[in-house]
């Protein structure tokens, strides 16, 4: 398969290709260049998709694409210059385009999404970046149609090379053992992908030409199994101290990510169903994830190469012993 991938040279994008490559796929990858190198043997196209016609100086013929692009403008220019003559499309969007995230156990098949970006907004930062990515499903669907398309709403992505850390703040945070601040409930639900399994489904879907809507991601489990899994995979023990949540909100304490945040926690019921999504259906087109401790061990073997990069969730230790002792103290007797 000739496999035409836009990105390929940071984390999804670049697993994407890795693994195609390593399936014996042929493999383009368009990049503006900015930002790392794309796998070993991957040929390198460099494009800036702001340009509509940069997308002239690919030639020959593809059999699929995969595109993770986040601005609706991006999307029409690839389906303007290439729809006619790429026959599937494999688009990753985002579980943030739903409408409605407090019902659990909602499918991507029936659940409805937030109305999409006004044609002539393109910036997909902050509160716009959800309904742009409704903007480009639709623009692509409109490009070449549902049977060729197949959209892949993904969830937390995590595994080595993650530039959030949200993921990673749990895996170093329990590897280093002590009393750890687990927040809210030991039943709330948590969902998350490590990226080399969705890379690889991702790859599958173009192979295949899957069409249709799915979320991608893996089945939810409670809280307390997610800690016990991670403390499984990275040989720590811990010891958990339960804080809810009406106790960090008083405190400050920001959820899912951002300065001085708790990833992966968010205040229940109003996003009760963000993290409880029913993937039966991408479970049953061929998403296999991988088991949690083995995610968590090899993030934590990346993580001791010293990667540099912005701290983008979690709070510091003193924080974390300071919150602990005052949630004992309203609480003692």
């Amino acid at each position: 398969m000739r496999l035409l991938v836009f990105g390929g040279n940071v984390f999804l994008g670049r697993a994407v290709a890795a693994h195609a490559l390593a399936a014996g796929h042929d493999v383009t990858c368009v990049v503006r260049g900015t930002s790392g190198d794309v796998p070993a043997g991957a040929a390198l196209v460099t494009a800036d998709r702001d340009d509509p016609g940069s997308l002239a100086a690919l030639d020959g013929e593809f059999d699929a694409v995969v595109d993770v692009a986040r601005r609706p403008s991006h999307v029409r220019h690839a389906v303007a210059a290439l729809g006619a003559r790429i026959p599937h499309w494999v688009y990753v969007s985002s579980c943030s385009v739903y409408a409605d995230n407090g019902t659990p156990g909602q499918r991507a098949a029936d659940a409805p999404r937030l109305a999409p970006l006004p044609l002539e907004i393109d910036d997909a930062t902050g509160e716009n970046y959800g309904p742009a990515k409704v903007s480009c499903e639709n623009a692509l669907l409109d490009g070449v149609g549902p049977e060729r398309a197949m959209l892949c709403r993904a969830g937390l992505i995590v595994g080595p090379e993650d530039p959030t850390g949200r993921f990673d703040y749990w895996v170093a945070r329990v590897a280093e053992g002590g009393e750890v601040l687990a927040p809210g409930g030991p039943g709330d639900a948590m969902q998350w992908i490590d990226v080399r399994d969705l890379a690889a489904w991702l790859v599958q879907a173009a192979e295949q030409r899957l069409s249709g809507a799915y979320d991608g991601i893996g089945a939810p489990i409670d809280r307390a199994s997610f800690l016990a899994e991670i403390t499984r995979g990275v040989s720590a023990s811990p010891d958990l101290t339960w804080v809810d949540q009406d106790f960090l909100v008083a405190q400050g304490v920001e959820p899912w990510a951002g300065e001085r945040s708790l990833p992966m926690w968010l205040p229940l019921p109003e996003y009760a169903g963000f993290m409880s999504r029913d993937v039966a259906d991408a479970l049953a087109a061929g998403l296999t994830p991988r088991p949690l401790a083995d995610t968590a061990r090899d993030t934590l073997a990346w993580l001791a190469t010293g990667p540099t990069r912005k701290r983008w969730a979690g709070i510091t230790r003193d924080d974390e012993a300071t919150l602990l002792a005052t949630w004992k103290a309203a609480h003692r007797g």
